[in-house]
């Protein structure tokens, strides 16, 4: 192909993917870039890597190329490849559409699809609302860090949006207000792993859906029964607020705080990637039919698709208590992660 070629310089974490190397029956790193880098230069793209890696390895620095005939500026591929859904969630909204039988519901899933489009044809965020910057980090406990490490997260989480001229929603004071300008400081949480690694990862939370979200110290005597009562309740009273079809997070157990940890954690979680244990995937599965039942629908139009997914993360809890928490967020339920 004539045009550019384009050098990368790529960090990712491995974890979802089953090497560089583009394979038949299973997703690889070089796959879905090049299925992102297509939609951004309109063109089949064709990546060369530096060399094959194993399943589950995670690349400080990787050298890859492509060559373009677009005209789209080297410093804004980045930005362009990042203003699409993660690859479960796209999945799970274009699954969606292809089965969505109320035709109302069905035009609306295709507009929401059109605004994707959009957003990568135009380099734009795909929604107005750009969060609250909420950071997770797991810190290995061999890591040395020199200086502030918050410090650090917050001006990476300025500069983003500053330099990608996204919209700045943080406030000073949740009484007093004032916005701080440049959407600092952002929420982040430390995990403490083993080994010398860091991982991060960010998930702009906006706030349509997020105050929508519920937590409740239910009692033992509830069970589980009261458990899934309470997930229902907490959609069919957030109706068409939360911009469906939604995306929940799910904590259980824990104290007041873990819960809602938990909750938000959960949404972390690829939508294709059960929970662990067989008990809570099969709840997840009875939920997701659950929800959908109410016919809240797509925007609150009606239909069958109210939620493209949910995941549950749970810990151990005191014998007097069951804390749930339900952390309600929209289709644009944005994630990237990068391993130091």
């Amino acid at each position: 192909m004539e045009g550019r070629n384009i050098a990368l310089k790529l960090m990712y974490n491995g974890t979802a993917y089953h090497g560089w190397q583009v394979q038949k029956n299973a997703v690889t790193v070089a796959e879905t870039l090049e299925k992102a880098l297509s939609t951004v230069v309109c063109h089949p793209v064709k990546c060369t890597g530096a060399g094959r890696t194993d399943a589950g390895v995670h690349a400080e620095t990787y050298i890859a190329n492509f060559r373009t005939s677009s005209s789209i500026p080297c410093d804004r591929i980045p930005l362009a490849v990042n203003t699409r859904l993660p690859r479960d969630v796209q999945e799970a909204l274009d699954k969606a559409r292809a089965e969505e039988p109320w035709p109302l519901a069905k035009n609306t899933l295709d507009l929401l699809w059109s605004n994707l489009a959009a957003a990568r044809e135009e380099d734009l965020p795909i929604c107005q609302d750009t969060g609250m910057a909420c950071v997770f980090v797991e810190l290995g406990t061999e890591v040395h860090i020199e200086g502030s490490f918050e410090a650090a997260i917050h001006e990476g989480v300025r500069r983003g949006y500053t330099d990608g001229y996204l919209r700045k929603s943080i406030v000073a004071d949740p009484l007093r207000r004032g916005n701080t300008g440049d959407n600092t400081p952002a929420a982040i949480t430390v995990h403490l792993v083993d080994g010398d690694g860091c991982t991060i990862t960010v998930a702009p939370k906006g706030f349509g859906s997020e105050n929508m979200s519920r937590i409740r110290m239910l009692k033992p005597a509830d069970g589980v029964e009261g458990f899934k009562k309470f997930v229902v309740e907490t959609v069919r009273l957030a109706g068409s607020n939360p911009c469906p079809p939604i995306v929940l997070g799910i904590g259980v157990g824990g104290s007041f705080d873990k819960v809602a940890y938990l909750a938000k954690k959960a949404l972390l979680r690829p939508l294709d990637v059960p929970n662990p244990d067989p008990y809570y995937a099969a709840l997840e599965g009875e939920l997701l039919t659950a929800i959908n039942a109410l016919g809240i629908g797509p925007q609150g139009f009606g239909g069958k698709t109210t939620c493209l997914g949910l995941a549950i993360e749970q810990m151990p809890t005191h014998v007097a208590g069951l804390p749930v928490a339900v952390n309600v967020s929209c289709h644009v339920t944005r994630r990237a992660s990068a391993t130091l």
